[in-house]
């Protein structure tokens, strides 16, 4: 068996288990409010949320072509295969050092930055697509302040159109409609986030010439990363679940309705146009946005602050460790 083949079963195995670990690391974004608010048990909630990831994961590719070309030309890299694996395991360890202190950190922004550190470490960084990857960045930052917009106004209009409505019986109301949004949140997160993963093997693929670069994205790729994001999921990740679902805001089921569906409408957005956003900190914006148009004291902003530093500082760090761990797996490949 020759070294490049070894090394892109790895990618694949490395791919699918970064896949898995977004799974239950980012099931809070989806099923955190519905939960909080009781509109469902938390097995109920992960079921569908996994469920509604994987019916997700298979439905679009656009992100996932994104991902495999626009950060990094795979024909400039010399080294690829150490490369994407050295990001790989950057993106594993910083999800789970987020997980375990309960910080709804991005995999978006991890597996991102984790990628550029890698290819830098080996190629300089002229080997980066600066015009792909500013366009990934824009979308990075844009998100979670339109998410915050989109939250505001959505919530502000349930204000106007229930203002005298009885609120007992209409949170009872929104709690049943809140299934619904938050199936929907849910498949929108997989239509988005499973595809870095297909991007990631796709892109190794294309690098270690197993793949015509306009071959599109195999169908065994998209199955495996729709199947390994719906396993993930239905493992949960109930830290990230109590910050995202009560530690942002105390939230009620109009609350959650309107976040679920600001989610859902950026990721959506983010989708369509192909362009791989955090849906950990959409989802989590969407939530201070609808928290302040409620009441801006209701929002526990110590949290907002304490995830703020983690975006910021997602990338450069995952781009450090992906770096370093390029530099040790090249040692030994």
């Amino acid at each position: 068996m020759s070294l490049v083949l070894i090394l892109t079963i790895l990618i694949v195995i490395g791919a699918l288990a970064f896949d898995f670990i977004n799974g239950f690391h980012d099931t809070a974004n989806a099923i955190a409010t519905s939960v909080s608010t009781k509109a469902l048990k938390p097995r109920q909630a992960i079921l569908l949320a996994a469920v509604m990831n994987f019916v997700g994961a298979l439905t679009f590719t656009g992100v996932a072509k994104t991902v495999s070309k626009d950060i990094v030309d795979p024909f400039m890299l010399h080294n690829g295969s150490v490369v994407i694996l050295a990001a790989l395991l950057s993106a594993i360890f910083w999800n789970l050092l987020t997980w375990y202190f309960g910080i709804p950190s991005s995999s978006s922004h991890a597996i991102i930055g984790s990628i550029a550190g890698a290819a830098i470490a080996a190629e300089g960084f002229n080997v980066l697509n600066y015009t792909g990857f500013i366009k990934i960045l824009e979308a990075l930052i844009i998100s979670p302040i339109l998410a915050f917009v989109v939250g505001y106004i959505i919530y502000s209009i349930f204000k106007v159109a229930f203002k005298n409505f009885n609120l007992t019986k209409t949170n009872r109301n929104f709690r049943y409609i809140q299934i619904a949004t938050a199936a929907l949140q849910s498949y929108s997160h997989g239509t988005n986030d499973a595809q870095k993963s297909m991007g990631i093997i796709t892109l190794a693929l294309i690098a270690n010439n197993y793949l015509h670069p306009d071959a599109g994205i195999p169908f065994w790729v998209q199955l495996s990363c729709a199947i390994a994001m719906g396993l993930g999921t239905s493992i949960g990740g109930w830290k990230i679940i109590k910050t995202v679902g009560g530690k942002i805001m105390k939230i009620r089921p109009i609350n959650g309705v309107a976040a679920d569906l600001t989610g859902a409408a950026v990721i959506f957005g983010a989708t369509f146009a192909h362009l791989p956003v955090s849906t950990t900190h959409v989802i989590s914006s969407g939530i201070l946005g609808v928290g302040s148009a409620h009441r801006l004291k209701g929002v526990k902003w110590d949290t907002a602050q304490r995830m703020l530093i983690t975006w910021v500082i997602t990338l450069p760090i995952t781009a450090l460790i992906a770096a370093i761990s390029y530099f040790i797996l090249n040692l030994f490949f």
